[in-house]
């Protein structure tokens, strides 16, 4: 699915509202056609945030007809109280043996830190995250990567370790919860189809969660630049639009 950046459009087709994120482009081209990606301003979220009333008062005013919503996994996991400072996480044995035996990447923490490790614990279960970490080892010697994930699921994958999101960088913020209803829900109170998606700046996109009436692989696709951007934007969410 080959796809490239392409200039923003001129001013007198662009929404009056359009603006792109630092170092982003507004329209992307796939397969011959252009989308328009939206970012939407709010202000930070927390878990004192209701994410439904945000969407309304700052998404649905900017959406049209045929506009998907999608909303960063982290904006969902934070208003559901799944940002937890990590001075309350208490490090188990688990945690403290494995944590070290996480690989160094280059795109972030992860696992590789107590906090984050015991939040994969409490999570998935001590159990299962051993059986991963056997898996990943076995992996490894066979030159085989990503199998730790495989075993341990994607909640353990979405786990944020403590400093590496700048709006709560004392927090490990894990995946949110029931993704599908939360999109669901958004669909059913505004009308406007939703995707929870997890983004990042290597590359990484995936829809986590979705209502109908969206195309996960094209939603993907287009937001593989990560056009919400990975600092202190405070655009948890944007509209992605076909153009005509």
């Amino acid at each position: 699915m080959a796809m490239t950046a392409v200039a923003p459009l001129t001013e007198a087709n662009l929404p009056r509202e359009a603006k792109a994120n630092p170092n982003r482009e507004l329209v992307i081209s796939f397969y011959g056609d252009r989308f328009l990606r939206l970012p939407v301003r709010t202000p930070v979220l927390t878990q004192e945030s209701d994410l439904l009333a945000a969407i309304r008062e700052y998404a649905v005013p900017a959406a049209e007809p045929g506009d998907v919503l999608f909303v960063s996994e982290k904006a969902v996991a934070v208003t559901q109280g799944r940002a937890i400072p990590e001075d309350q996480i208490r490090i188990g044995f688990t945690a403290r043996v494995l944590w070290r035996m996480v690989s160094n990447v280059p795109y972030g923490i992860g696992l590789r830190r107590p906090s984050s490790m015991q939040c994969a614990v409490n999570e998935c279960g001590a159990l299962r995250i051993w059986v991963a970490a056997v898996a990943g080892g076995i992996g490894k010697a066979l030159g085989r990567k990503g199998d730790f994930y495989r075993v341990a699921g994607p909640q353990a994958a979405m786990i944020d370790a403590a400093t590496t999101s700048p709006l709560q960088p004392d927090c490990v913020i894990m995946g949110p919860k029931d993704p599908d209803r939360v999109a669901t829900s958004i669909f059913g109170a505004t009308g406007i189809p939703a995707a929870i998606v997890d983004v990042n700046d290597v590359g990484g996109s995936w829809v986590i969660g979705k209502s109908e009436g969206v195309d996960a692989k094209l939603v993907e696709a287009c937001l593989k630049d990560n056009p919400l951007g990975q600092g202190t934007e405070c655009t948890p969410m944007g509209l992605l639009r076909r153009l005509r």
